[in-house]
């Protein structure tokens, strides 16, 4: 197994890691999940670079990195759902994105094309990292009156951002790659 490879399977291992510390609740939890999930996600950014560098691309990697991603996303955002700072349906969007995303990848695969990450798809996968950190944070600083007091609205605008960047980033992705839907029988 090479370096990049087993970057992404960290980061595989570091999701329960994460989840564990936000449920067992330790004084700072938010701050060693944050640590935990920025960890992670540069993980993400190194694997790939090695990969490239290194000539390490495999069919593991193309299959398990993505995959890891959002796993990642995802875990965070069900606690976010389970502990009301994200509403279901926002994470239903983004849930919804992957997979059609993903099947429309699959789809263009089994034609022999590669379909490569829009320039909104980047866009998207950064300011819902950001979000995340920021959404990690916020509880942490809740006994401060001005977080007490514009904390939520911050909450709800990284849940906007998320929804809206997921939206048009799947949306402009299906378009752009529309002609893959009409070789479907």
């Amino acid at each position: 197994m090479n370096t990049a490879n087993k970057l992404t399977l960290l980061r595989v291992i570091m999701i329960p890691a994460f989840l564990v510390v936000l449920y067992l609740n330790p004084p700072y939890a938010n701050f060693i999940a944050l640590a935990i999930f920025i960890l992670a996600s540069l993980t993400d950014l190194l694997d790939g670079q090695i990969a490239r560098k290194h000539n390490q691309v495999t069919d593991f990697g193309k299959f398990m990195d993505p995959l890891a991603d959002k796993c990642l996303v995802v875990a965070a955002m069900l606690w976010f759902v389970e502990w009301g700072y994200m509403p279901a349906w926002a994470l239903l969007i983004v849930v919804v994105r992957e997979f059609a995303v993903s099947g429309l990848r699959m789809q263009a695969a089994n034609l022999g094309k590669v379909i490569a990450a829009g320039w909104s798809g980047k866009v998207k996968t950064a300011s819902t990292m950001v979000c995340i950190c920021i959404m990690l944070v916020l509880p942490e600083f809740a006994f401060l009156s001005l977080i007490a007091h514009y904390g939520r609205l911050l909450n709800d605008l990284c849940v906007a951002v998320i929804v809206i960047t997921t939206l048009y980033s799947g949306i402009e992705y299906l378009w752009v790659n529309r002609k893959v839907f009409s070789t479907m029988k």
